[in-house]
Parts: C-alpha cells; sequence; structure tokens
C-alpha cells in the first residue's frame, strides 16, 4: 500500500517537474530571441536612434514574453488534457492560466492525485514573470545607456 501511495505522489511530481523542464525552454528561447533583436538593432545602430525605434524594440521584446508565457500555459494545459483531469481543453487552459499566474480562483479543481503539479506550475509562473520583467527592464535599461553613450567621458 505504502508503494502505491508513493507511486501516486511521485508520478504526478515527475510530471510536473517534466513540464517545468520543458516551459523552461520556451522562456529561454523567448529570451534568446530578445537577446538576439537587441544585437541586431545595435549592429544596426538602431538602438537609441529615436524614440519610436527604442518603442517598437520594447514591444517587440515585451512580445516575445508574453507569447511565451502563453505558449508556457498551454503546454499546461495540454498536460492536463493528456492526465484526463480535463476533458475540455479550454477549461484546462484556464485552469493552468490561474495557476501559472497564482491567481488561484479555485473555482475548477484537479483530483486529489494530480494537485501537486499545481503548485509547481505556480512558482514556475511567478519564476518566468520575475525573468520576463528582468528581460525588459535589462532591454530598457540598455536603450537609455546606448542613448546617452556620447555624454561618457
Amino acid at each position: 500500500m505504502t508503494q502505491n501511495h508513493q507511486f501516486a505522489i511521485l508520478f504526478p511530481l515527475t510530471v510536473g517537474v517534466s513540464a517545468v523542464a520543458c516551459t523552461i525552454f520556451v522562456h529561454a528561447f523567448a529570451l534568446a530571441a530578445a537577446v538576439n533583436l537587441f544585437r541586431y538593432e545595435k549592429k544596426r545602430g538602431r538602438t537609441g536612434a529615436g524614440a519610436l525605434i527604442d518603442l517598437a524594440i520594447v514591444t517587440l521584446v515585451v512580445s516575445f514574453a508574453f507569447v511565451a508565457h502563453l505558449i508556457e500555459i498551454a503546454l499546461w494545459a495540454v498536460l492536463l488534457v493528456v492526465c484526463g483531469e480535463f476533458q475540455e481543453y479550454g477549461s484546462a487552459y484556464y485552469h493552468s492560466a490561474v495557476n501559472y499566474t497564482t491567481l488561484g480562483y479555485g473555482d475548477l479543481l484537479l483530483t486529489p492525485s494530480w494537485r501537486l503539479p499545481g503548485p509547481l506550475e505556480a512558482t514556475k509562473g511567478a519564476l518566468m514573470f520575475g525573468v520576463s520583467t528582468a528581460m525588459v527592464f535589462a532591454v530598457i535599461q540598455r536603450l537609455v545607456l546606448t542613448k546617452f553613450e556620447h555624454l561618457r567621458y
């Protein structure tokens, strides 16, 4: 009986940790895209060249982060459907979004055996929002520094 209980805990935990690993790669891809965009624009001499160009760069970086979050929520939703927790993808996506953003409405609950991955998704979502914030902040900081590079002495 103890082995069944351990399996009931370890399997959802392993599935959740695997989902965390997969979605970290999604966010790493978005971060790499932002870095490459900034390097490309800097090489072309466009960073700091004008407010509209800088706004476009920041908008693209925010968009990369936002799309990464949506994809990560979608991957968790697919996992919930595959595990049989939801029959309908829309409900799974909604539940995943509520967990990922740490809203925690609690209006859709998973079965007791699959509740363990929920906190993993919430923790991962909170961490990735931090990464996204750092990514956008770094781009804005570099744009400001580029704008005033000529003032250094």
